[in-house]
Parts: structure tokens; C-alpha cells; sequence
């Protein structure tokens, strides 16, 4: 019997060699017809610490670790690009301090 090869976004790597990843689907409502978006969480082992927030990787099913813990990361597909919005709002905002005591300077 084969295992569940499946693909998903990490959305959480607080934890040590676990990560939270949610894969999303869509689901046909019975009734009306009209398509839903659903997701799936998984939490996932990740020995070597190898996946971060918003990678898109590679799980599959593996033996219960834990209480949550019933996948194994295959790969990361690709990095995820992180923005740290606090980081560039500083440098903005730096950037803006200095050219304003630039001007200032001149006159």
C-alpha cells in the first residue's frame, strides 16, 4: 500500500522539527453547486529544521509521532519570501528622517 504523497504552505515553525502545514482544496457544495475553499492541517516532522514560514513543501504519511504528528517532510518545492513589514517600515521611515535634515541642511 502506497502512502499519501501531498503538497502545502507552512504556516507555523514556532516548534522544534515541527511545522504546520495547510494544504488548501476546492469542495463542490451538494446543494447549490457553487465551489468552496476548504484546507487541510497537518503537522509535520521535520528533523533537521530544514522548512521555514511560507515554504511550499513535500509531505507524506508516515507512523504517529506524536498526538498531532503523522507526516514526514519529503522536500521544500520551493522558499517562501517572508516580508518583515516592521523591518521595512523602519527603513522607510529612516529613509524619510534623512532626507528630510538633508533639506534642511542646504537652506
Amino acid at each position: 500500500m502506497s502512502k499519501n504523497v501531498l503538497q502545502g504552505i507552512v504556516t507555523s515553525d514556532k516548534s522544534a522539527k515541527t511545522r504546520r502545514v495547510e494544504i488548501p482544496r476546492l469542495v463542490r457544495d451538494a446543494k447549490y453547486g457553487k465551489y468552496l475553499r476548504r484546507r487541510t492541517v497537518c503537522h509535520v516532522h521535520d528533523e533537521n529544521n530544514e522548512s521555514s514560514l511560507g515554504d511550499t513543501v513535500e509531505i507524506v504519511e508516515s507512523r504517529p509521532r506524536s498526538r498531532l504528528k503523522r507526516w514526514d517532510l519529503v522536500r521544500v518545492v520551493t522558499k517562501g519570501e517572508v516580508i518583515d513589514l516592521a523591518a521595512l517600515r523602519a527603513a522607510q521611515k529612516e529613509r524619510e528622517e534623512s532626507d528630510i535634515s538633508g533639506a534642511t541642511d542646504e537652506s
